[in-house]
């Protein structure tokens, strides 16, 4: 009968044998929202990037739902190997929102962070809006009667319009919907009137005249958005609100794996071509110059997102 100590010998040395041929099947990346969002175009950057890197197929797999929590339980309880990755905005919001979202921030490890960016404030192009301020005193004068068109509870685009209601004194009603592409899809459709979205979701839109940008979610102006006002610029002080993408993988993944993903992501967003595909959408590539650094940036935010969802009122309804 194999001793304890011998079964513990053959499980290190077989992670280790694993860590070495890594990866030598296909890897799925989750994320929490469907496809047409800035979480599935950065998704899909990353696979395709990624897959010829590492040379296998790295396969993207959208599983929307409460607010990105589907996904991410998902990974948390995934076999520890590197073949589960995770793509998501940062996971300190949801602990905060919710009360029981499946998982533990300590359930992950980060790998990288992908990009940053500011969410972009659009209305209707037949809206009567023509910057912030009509908004907010159509707001004011009409509480609850302009529909916010949301990506879902603790998206970023709704962090975004819940500390926009906080910091201007209004109050919309939002429609939660299960990420930015439907969300988009109901201003589009008029059934909603203004919408807090990720650039990627609609500066298409933009560009092509069926929406208009009234602001960036920053105080100033974002070159990553060009032609599009700060907030401070377009007429509401105090208002700061950015957000970001990283990849993680569950906790126990063998330190060698980690890096190997985290060296051949910082390959990819090494390469000039990735960098101008990710700001032609509105972000900025911000990779990390380690796992160690992005985990200890990571930590590092938690107050700021827990203090974010407190003082801005945001909840789970």
């Amino acid at each position: 009968m194999m001793t304890r100590f011998a079964f513990l010998l053959a499980a290190l040395v077989a992670f280790h044998a694993s860590a070495q041929t890594f990866p030598n099947k296909p890897i799925r990346l989750v994320t929490g929202y469907p496809p047409g969002g800035s979480a599935d175009f950065l998704s899909r950057i990353a696979a395709d990037e990624l897959s010829k890197e590492l040379g296998v197929p790295v396969i993207v797999d959208n599983k929307p739902g409460a607010g990105g929590n589907i996904a991410a339980e998902l990974v948390a309880r995934a076999t520890a190997d590197g073949y589960t990755v995770l793509n998501a905005t940062d996971l300190a919001v949801n602990s905060a929102l919710y009360k029981n979202p499946g998982y533990k921030e300590k359930d992950f490890t980060g790998v990288i962070r992908i990009a940053r960016g500011p969410t972009v404030i659009v209305v209707g192009r037949d809206a009567p809006f023509k910057n912030l301020k009509d908004v907010i005193d159509y707001a004011k004068a009409n509480p609850g009667k302009l529909f916010n068109a949301s990506a879902g509870y603790g998206s970023s685009p709704h962090l975004a319009s819940v500390l926009f209601e906080s910091v201007a004194g209004v109050k919309f009603t939002s429609v939660q919907y299960k990420g930015g592409a439907p969300a988009t899809q109901s201003l589009l459709a008029g059934e909603t009137q203004i919408n807090f979205a990720t650039a990627p979701t609609v500066m298409g839109f933009v560009r092509a005249g069926r929406v208009r940008a009234l602001a960036v979610s920053t105080r100033q102006a974002s070159p990553a958005v060009p032609g599009v006002p700060g907030a401070e610029e377009a007429g509401l002080r105090g208002y700061d609100f950015n957000f970001s993408f990283g990849l993680y993988v569950p906790a126990a993944t063998p330190r060698d794996i980690v890096r190997r993903l985290h060296a051949a992501s910082l390959k990819v967003l090494s390469k000039p071509e990735v960098r101008e595909r990710i700001a032609l959408q509105g972000m900025d590539a911000a990779p990390s110059a380690s796992p160690e650094a992005f985990n200890k940036e990571v930590h590092a935010e938690v107050p700021y997102w827990e203090n974010l969802v407190r003082e801005s009122g945001a909840k789970v309804e």
